[in-house]
């Protein structure tokens, strides 16, 4: 993998008489920039190091931001709030030019609203991937079509989702079937959610919680990430992903760099990286989610998940991405949300 990418990226540096600097990294932790194997290879290509600081929401990751500053070079940021690290000038304009796998990524990333802004790159597509359920596949003969399996009967106190709000709102807005970007009737969701309460055995925060609610036996269904569940499954889990015929939660997330970042030069090369598509094919042996390079996506097996799953063209129709969300908006499901789970 690496020989000819190491002898490129030392080639450009003597060029162009770069020192080695030291990147620093803010992403959810386990999320592909810091796989141990993939670091070391960057550094013995660039001298460059890298090291990583993590959030646990994306509010978080905009709170450091706005109090750190030249703290950060690359961030991983959702598109769904990429706008808005761009309105309050957290994030620097890319130049594409210097980051040669770009080519890769089809327009209808590349061009993502949330991603440009006035005819600047302020992130670039990394990964995408869908939130929808997930089966312990010996609680089922055959797999589910509808997001209705999590309120079967037949599953009451076997099944999960996550505690996130703004992810409960939109897994109730497709279950009645609405837009999850224009809500309509709030009203329709809240009481969807209300009846889906007696039917969790818990909730789940992270990949390691949901992992061990089904390996102890204790879930039949519940929502999850796709990435996760090609991980889950890898594991051993008896586990499948399912997309519902109601559809699935899309989100993209790129990577950015902030405009206080000393090292620019050094984060887009670390970001060039992390879209090759041999990183990628190695990541995704590994678990990893959708990537948004269409050049990594087609050197993967045929036999890949994200190939064979989402690269299936019935399960993109049923994407629905994700679009940025307003404060008002977002207090309102949370406040719908703790309502909610006061009242279990």
């Amino acid at each position: 993998m690496t020989k000819g990418l190491l002898s490129l990226s030392l080639l450009a540096l003597t060029a162009s008489g770069a020192f080695a600097d030291e990147i620093r990294v803010l992403n959810w932790q386990g999320y592909g920039t810091d796989l141990g194997w993939s670091l070391e290879a960057f550094e013995a290509a660039t001298g460059h190091t890298v090291v990583h600081e993590y959030f646990n929401s994306e509010q978080e990751m905009l709170t450091k931001m706005r109090t750190n500053p030249g703290a950060y070079d690359v961030v991983l940021i959702n598109a769904a709030y990429t706008t808005q690290a761009y309105e309050e000038g957290l994030l620097a304009a890319i130049d594409t030019a210097a980051i040669g796998n770009y080519a890769g990524i089809p327009a209808n990333f590349a061009e993502d609203p949330s991603l440009m802004h006035e005819g600047a790159v302020y992130g670039v597509p990394w990964t995408w991937g869908l939130t929808a359920i997930a089966i312990n596949t010996q609680a089922f003969d055959e797999a589910p079509t509808s997001l209705e399996v999590l309120w079967d009967p037949a599953h009451k106190g076997r099944v999960s989702i996550r505690d996130d709000a703004e992810e409960a709102v939109h897994l109730g807005a497709l279950a009645t079937g609405q837009d999850i970007n224009n809500i309509e009737d709030l009203d329709a969701v809240e009481a969807k959610l209300k009846e889906l309460m007696p039917q969790l055995r818990t909730f789940w925060a992270s990949e390691n919680d949901w992992n061990q609610f089904m390996a102890a036996g204790e879930l039949d269904v519940a929502s999850y990430w796709s990435g996760s569940a090609a991980r889950s499954a890898g594991m051993g889990l008896p586990v499948e992903f399912v997309v519902p015929k109601e559809g699935a939660i899309a989100w993209l997330d790129g990577l950015s760099i902030p405009e206080t970042s000393e090292h620019k030069e050094a984060a887009a090369q670390f970001i060039d990286w992390m879209i090759d598509p041999e990183f990628y094919v190695k990541w995704d042996a590994e678990g990893a989610p959708a990537s948004a390079n269409a050049d990594a996506a087609a050197a993967l097996p045929d036999d890949a998940f994200n190939k064979r799953v989402l690269g299936d063209p019935e399960v993109v129709k049923l994407a629905k991405f994700r679009a940025p969300m307003d404060d008002a908006t977002r207090e309102t499901y949370l406040a719908l949300w703790q309502s909610l789970k006061a009242a279990q």
